[in-house]
C-alpha cells in the first residue's frame, strides 16, 4: 500500500527505456541552451530582436524540465507536451542559427543538427516505444469527495483516446499567445523610426493576450467532450494566423515572418491536426 508522501514510482522501479528517455531529455535541455548561447555569441550583431528571441528560446529549457517531471511520474500528458516542445524548439532555435546575411557559423549548425536529432529521438520514444507507452499512463490528481472525506486521487478520463488528442490540441494552442507576444515585443524597437504603427503594435499585444483567454475557454470545453469546442478552437487558430502573420510581415519584414511566423504556423498545424483526430474519434 502506498504511503502518503511516497513517490509515485521509485527510481529503481522505472523501466530502463524510461531512464534512457530521462537522460535524453536532460541532454536536449542542455543542448537547447548551449546552441542558443553559441548562436548569440557568433551573431554579427546583438540587437533587441535577437536578445528577445534568444531569451524566449532559453525559456524552453524550463519546458524540457517540466517534461522530465511528467515523464518521471508517468504522466500521460508527457507525450503531447514533448511533441509540441520538440517541434517549436526546432523552429525557435533554427531561426537563430541563420543570420540576416552571410552563412551561419559552423558550431551553431553542428549544435543545431545535434539538437534536431535529440528532438526526433525523444518524440520517437514517446510515441513509438511500447515500454514508454505503458509507463506514461497516469493522469493528474484531483481533490475528490469520498466516504472517508476529501482526498487527492488520480482523475482518469472517461475517454482516454479522445483525451490524448484533446490534450495535444490544448498544449499546442496554449503556445499561441507567447508566440504572438514575442514578435510584438520585438516590433516595439521599430516604433522609433515608424511611430505610425503604434496602434498596430498595441493591437498585436491585445490580440496575443486575448488569444490566451480564448484558448483557455475553448480547451476547457474541449476536454469535457463538447463537440462545438473543436470548431471554436479551430476558428481561434485561423484567427491567430490571420492577425499575426501579416503583422510580422508589415513590421518585421520577410525575416520576421520566417523567424517568428514559422513557429506559430507549426503550432497551428499541430493544433488543427489534433482537432481533426478528435473529430474522427467522436464522429
Amino acid at each position: 500500500m502506498t504511503t502518503v508522501g511516497a513517490p509515485v514510482i521509485a527510481d529503481y522501479g522505472r523501466p530502463r527505456v524510461v531512464r534512457v528517455l530521462t537522460f535524453l531529455l536532460v541532454a536536449t535541455a542542455a543542448a537547447t541552451a548551449v546552441v542558443e548561447l553559441l548562436n548569440y555569441w557568433y551573431a554579427p550583431e546583438h540587437g533587441f530582436g535577437l536578445a528577445v528571441r534568444t531569451g524566449w528560446a532559453l525559456l524552453r529549457t524550463v519546458g524540457w524540465l517540466v517534461l522530465i517531471w511528467h515523464v518521471r511520474r508517468g504522466r500521460a500528458a508527457a507525450r503531447p507536451l514533448g511533441l509540441i516542445l520538440a517541434v517549436t524548439t526546432i523552429f525557435a532555435v533554427g531561426r537563430l542559427v541563420v543570420p540576416r546575411s552571410g552563412t551561419p557559423p559552423t558550431p551553431g549548425v553542428l549544435g543545431f543538427a545535434v539538437l534536431v536529432a535529440l528532438c526526433v529521438l525523444v518524440v520517437a520514444l514517446l510515441y513509438r516505444h511500447p515500454g514508454v507507452q505503458t509507463h506514461l499512463v497516469r493522469h493528474p490528481n484531483k481533490l475528490v469527495v469520498t466516504r472517508e472525506g476529501l482526498r487527492w486521487q488520480e482523475a482518469t478520463p472517461k475517454r482516454p483516446p479522445l483525451a490524448g488528442w484533446a490534450i495535444t490540441a490544448r498544449v499546442a494552442a496554449f503556445t499561441f499567445s507567447p508566440l504572438m507576444l514575442v514578435p510584438a515585443l520585438i516590433s516595439v524597437s521599430e516604433l522609433g523610426h515608424r511611430p505610425q504603427w503604434l496602434l498596430a503594435v498595441v493591437f498585436w499585444f491585445g490580440a496575443g493576450i486575448a488569444a490566451s483567454y480564448a484558448v483557455l475557454l475553448a480547451t476547457a470545453f474541449l476536454m469535457r467532450g463538447k463537440a462545438w469546442a473543436s470548431g471554436f478552437l479551430a476558428w481561434i487558430t485561423v484567427g491567430v494566423l490571420v492577425i499575426d502573420l501579416p503583422l510580422c510581415y508589415l513590421l518585421l519584414g520577410v525575416d520576421g515572418l520566417i523567424r517568428d511566423g514559422a513557429p506559430l504556423v507549426a503550432a497551428a498545424l499541430l493544433t488543427l491536426f489534433a482537432l481533426w483526430r478528435v473529430r474522427r474519434m467522436t464522429s
